[in-house]
C-alpha cells in the first residue's frame, strides 16, 4: 500500500499550519473568532447534538441484538489480534485517557458546589446530580460516538477490504478516492487533530496544576510549553516502535499504574460512601437517561448555558476524537464480531469509567461536604491533588498520578501521530516515520498555539467548532454502514 503523502495530507497539513501562524501572530483573533463560532455552534445547534449522540447509541444498541452482529470485522475466519485484557487496556488508554485523571475529581466538585445542573449547589441533592450527570458526559454516549466510527471504519477496512481511510466508511454512497473522499479526509484529520489538542492541553495543564499545587512553583505557559516539549520528544520515540512494542506496552502500564491509584483510594478512601453512591447513581442513570439525553432547557437560559457548557462540550469533545479513536479501537478489534465488538467497546469502559468517578468524585465530594477540604476553591486542574492530600502518602500518591498523566499524555500523542499518518497516507496500517514524526510536531504545535492564544478555553473553542462538520460526515457513515449489512445479508441469503 502506498505510504506517502498524498493531496489529504498536503490540504490537512496546511490548514493545521495556518491556524498555528494566525495563533502565534495575532492570538486575540483567533481566540475570538473559534468563542463566537463555538457560541453559535452551542446555541443554534445544541438540539442537533443531542438528538444525533443518541441516535448512535441506539445504532450501536441494534448491532448488539440485531442479526447483523454476527458479522466479523474481517474474514470469516479472523482471529483477534490481542487478548482481551490487552484489548480493554488499549481501547480504553485510547478512549478516555488524560480525561479520566484531569476530570475524576473535578466534574463531580464542580456540579457539586459550583455549579449544579438542576438543584442548589452544595446540596443533599447536589452530591446525586452532580454524579448522575458525570455518567451521563462519560458513559453510553461518549463511547456510542467511539463505538460507531470505529465500527464503520473496522468493518470496510477488514471485511470490504477499503483502504481504512474516513471516506472509505463512505463508498456505498460516494467515490471514496475522488474530490469529494479527499474532503471528507481532510475534515477527519482537522477534527482528530482539534480534540487531541484539546486533550494534549488538558494533559500540559493538570501536570503544570500537580507540580504548582506541590512545590508552589507556580502555573504558566513557558512551563506547560516545556512539559509538551518533553512529552513530545516521548511519544516521538515511542512511535517509532508501533502498536506491539510502544503503544501497547504503554497502555498496560497505564492500566496497571492506574489501577493502583484506584485501589489506594478504595482501600483508605470512603468506600462504602463510594460504593453507595455507584449504586444509586447506576440506577439513576439508567431510569433518567432518555430525559438526560434530550434535555436542551429551552424556557431556561441559566440551564441551557450549563448545557452548552458541559454536555455540548463534551459531545463535541468526543466526536472531535472519534476519527483517532474510532482508527485505533478497529485496528486493535479486528478478527471480533460485531456484537462482541459492541458489548466490549459500549459496556465494558463504561462501567470501569463509572467506578472510577465514583471512587474519586464520591471521596472529593465526601472530603468536601465532611472536611472541609476546600477543593472547590482550587483551580480545576489541581482538585486531583487536592483530593489526594487529604490521604497518607500524599506525596508519593501526587508523584504518581503525574506520570500516571505523562504516560496518558504520552500514548495518546503515540497513538494519534500512528492514526494521522494513516489516515493521510490512503489507509496504511504501517505508515512511514516521518509521516508520523511531521504529526507529532504539528499536533504539539496546535496545543501550544491554542494555550498561547486563549488558554484551554481557545483548545475547546476550536474543538468544538471542528466537531461540527464531521458530526454531518458520521451521519453518512451510519448510513452508509446499515446500507453495506444489509445488502451483505441479502447476499449471503440469496447464496444459500
Amino acid at each position: 500500500m502506498n505510504k506517502k503523502p498524498g493531496a489529504v495530507f498536503y490540504w490537512s497539513a496546511s490548514i493545521i499550519v495556518a491556524i498555528v501562524l494566525i495563533g502565534f501572530f495575532v492570538p486575540d483573533f483567533l481566540e475570538t473568532i473559534t468563542a463566537q463560532t463555538q457560541e453559535f455552534i452551542s446555541s443554534v445547534f445544541g438540539w442537533y447534538y443531542l438528538i444525533i449522540v443518541s441516535l448512535f447509541v441506539l445504532v450501536c444498541l441494534f448491532f448488539i441484538v440485531s442479526p447483523y452482529g454476527k458479522i466479523k470485522l474481517g474474514k470469516d475466519d479472523d482471529k483477534p489480534e490481542f487478548n482481551l485484557p490487552s484489548w480493554f487496556a488499549l481501547l480504553f488508554s485510547a478512549g478516555m485517557g488524560t480525561g479520566l485523571l484531569f476530570w475524576g475529581a473535578a466534574e463531580p466538585i464542580s456540579h457539586y458546589a459550583i455549579d449544579s445542573p438542576t438543584v442548589d449547589p452544595g446540596s443533599e441533592e447536589a452530591i446525586l446530580e452532580s454524579m448522575r450527570f458525570t455518567f451521563f458526559h462519560w458513559g453510553l454516549h461518549a463511547w456510542g460516538i467511539y463505538a460507531i466510527v470505529a465500527l464503520c471504519l473496522g468493518y470496510f477496512k477488514f471485511r470490504k477490504e477499503a483502504s481504512g481511510t474516513i471516506s472509505s466508511a463512505l463508498s456505498p454512497l460516494m467515490d471514496a478516492e475522488g474530490a469529494m473522499g479527499k474532503t471528507v479526509n481532510v475534515i477527519g484529520v482537522v477534527a482528530t487533530v482539534s480534540g487531541i489538542a484539546t486533550t494534549l492541553g488538558f494533559g500540559a495543564v493538570q501536570m503544570n496544576g500537580g507540580i504548582t499545587y506541590l512545590t508552589g512553583f507556580g502555573e504558566s505557559f513557558l512551563f506547560q510549553f516545556g512539559i509538551i516539549a518533553v512529552i513530545t520528544a516521548l511519544y516521538l520515540i515511542s512511535t517509532s516502535t508501533g502498536i506491539q512494542k510502544g503503544i501497547r506496552y504503554l497502555s498496560n502500564t497505564n492500566m496497571i499504574l492506574a489501577g493502583v491509584l484506584l485501589l489506594f483510594i478504595i482501600i483508605l478512601g470512603p468506600t462504602l460512601d463510594a460504593l453507595n453512591i455507584f449504586t444509586n447513581t447506576l440506577g439513576q442513570y439508567i431510569q433518567t437517561l432518555p430525559e438526560m439525553s434530550f434535555r436542551i432547557a429551552p424556557t431556561d437560559p441559566d440551564a441551557r448555558a450549563w448545557i452548552n457548557d458541559w454536555t455540548i462540550f463534551y459531545w463535541a469533545w468526543w466526536m472531535a476524537w472519534s476519527p483517532y479513536v474510532g482508527t485505533f479501537v478497529a485496528r486493535v478489534s479486528k478478527g471480533r464480531t460485531l456484537r462482541q465488538f459492541m458489548i466490549g467497546v459500549l459496556f465494558v469502559p463504561t462501567i470501569i469509567g463509572f467506578l472510577w468517578f465514583s471512587f474519586l468524585g464520591g471521596s472529593a465530594i465526601f472530603y468536601e461536604r465532611e472536611q472541609g477540604a476546600g477543593l472547590a476553591s482550587l483551580e480545576i486542574e489541581e482538585m486531583l491533588f487536592g483530593l489526594l492530600s487529604q490521604f497518607p502518602f500524599a506525596t508519593a500518591t501526587s508523584i504518581l498520578a503525574l506520570v500516571l498523566i505523562a504516560i496518558f499524555f504520552i500514548t495518546s500523542g503515540d497513538s494519534a501521530t500512528f492514526v494521522l499518518g494513516m489516515q493521510t497516507t490512503n489507509g496504511t496500517t504501517n505508515p512511514a516515520r516521518r509521516i508520523k514524526f511531521i504529526w507529532g510536531i504539528l499536533l504539539s504545535a496546535i496545543a501550544t498555539i491554542l494555550l498561547y492564544s486563549g488558554g484551554l478555553q481557545a483548545v475547546e473553542n476550536t474543538m468544538i467548532v471542528t466537531a461540527f462538520p464531521f458530526s454531518i460526515v458520521m451521519l453518512l457513515m451510519v448510513y452508509a454502514l446499515l446500507k453495506a449489512v444489509r445488502q451483505e445479508r441479502k447476499e449471503q441469503k440469496q447464496s444459500k
